[in-house]
Order: structure tokens, then sequence, then C-alpha cells
């Protein structure tokens, strides 16, 4: 289970940079604002579900 949530949290972490990566070489490339505001959407949703995963795991941790 924790081998699970550690690979889960990182596989979110580097889909977060990518996806942070890919807005800010649209906004450099193609000033788009509406592609721009979606990808930064799905970071920020992206970047939460990694921070809940950890706390999730590091609560199961300490039991």
């Amino acid at each position: 289970m924790h081998t699970f949530l550690t690979v889960l949290v990182g596989i979110l972490l580097l889909a977060t940079l990518g996806v942070l990566i890919a807005g800010m070489l649209g906004m450099v490339r193609e000033p788009n604002p509406e592609r721009s505001n979606k990808l930064m959407r799905w970071r920020v949703i992206l970047q939460a579900s990694a921070i809940v995963l950890l706390v999730i795991m590091m609560s199961l941790l300490r039991s």
C-alpha cells in the first residue's frame, strides 16, 4: 500500500511539473489565454491531489 501511494504521488508530481512547463512554454510561444488558463487549472488540481495523497500517506505511516 505504501509503495503504491509513493508511486502515485511521484506520478502526480511529475504530471504537475509537466503541465507547469507546458503552460509556461505555451505562454511564451503562442499567447493563448484560454489554453494557458486551462493548463494552470490542471496544475492546481494535480498539485492539490499530490498534497492530499502525501498527507494520507504520512498519516498511514504514523499508524
